[in-house]
């Protein structure tokens, strides 16, 4: 009896630190679980995504399937080498730590010194074994083009979330063709193909576009970003953008490590 009161009392201190989480961030909202019965859960109050039918966030939209993914690469000779364990140099100040030849996440966005547009990335990333905090934020971090779209970093191999925001979603807005998500404790990559929107005289001529592999599996191929990306929103281009602009990392009340970033300007 004694350990069921136990398992009772962690069980509803976890429930209240979500509900705290949610109050803290003042999403009004009531998270819904999918009718399929999968335990994803999501929105169904925002906005319908034109381009797909589905809210933003929506728990019904179809999940991708999950596929063993294989091996790293390392940094090409002509990339520009942003974090080899040695040090932040090619970063603005933050209060981001390295360990071990490790960096790791603690609060805000990590953003490059140098400015950024068409680009292969590529970086490695690690969520922590085992998952740290509430549901919401087990390896919750992202890499933001441009400081604009994100390409969301996520323990979905743990945590069951909406489509459109696990691991490798364009954010908001269009999930992975596939989960290639490794267990937590576990490096995993992301090799992106990025070309940014293209403005003439103040209006939009050609959107986002990006390709990405996770894993090494392709999970968005020339995929349409459809504008800056964020929670609860309808992505669009409302005005100009610079051709070029710093690359970030986003923090997210988790120590999620990275290592091996290294970017090619195209």
């Amino acid at each position: 009896m004694k350990r069921c009161r136990v398992v009772l009392h962690v069980a509803v201190a976890a429930a209240l630190g979500l509900l705290l989480i949610y109050s803290a961030t003042s999403i009004a909202a009531e998270l819904v679980k999918a009718k399929d019965g999968s335990g994803i859960v999501g929105y169904k109050d925002t906005p319908v995504l034109p381009w797909c039918g589905y809210h933003v966030h929506d728990p019904d939209r179809p999940a991708p399937p999950k596929v063993t993914p294989g091996q790293r690469r390392s940094a090409p000779s002509d990339a520009i080498v942003l974090f080899d364990g040695e040090n932040l140099s090619k970063w603005q100040p933050s209060d981001w730590k390295i360990a071990e030849g490790e960096l790791i996440a603690v609060t805000g966005n990590l953003s490059t010194r140098e400015s950024f547009g068409d680009c292969q990335l590529h970086l490695e990333w690690q969520a922590p074994d085992p998952p740290v905090g509430g549901d919401w934020d087990h390896g919750n971090n992202g890499v933001v083009l441009m400081g604009l779209f994100e390409i969301q970093v996520f323990d979905t191999y743990t945590t069951p979330l909406y489509p459109d925001g696990q691991a490798a979603s364009v954010y908001g807005q269009t999930p992975p063709m596939v989960n290639a998500c490794r267990p937590p404790g576990q490096w995993q990559s992301y090799d992106i193909i990025f070309f940014a929107p293209v403005f003439r005289n103040g209006k939009l001529e050609g959107p986002a576009r990006v390709t990405v592999l996770h894993n090494g599996v392709l999970v968005h191929h020339n995929q349409e970003i459809h504008g800056p990306t964020g929670h609860r929103i309808m992505p669009k281009y409302d005005k100009p953008i610079p051709a070029k602009l710093p690359f970030s990392l986003s923090a997210h009340n988790n120590p999620v490590r990275f290592r091996n970033i290294w970017i090619r300007p195209l």
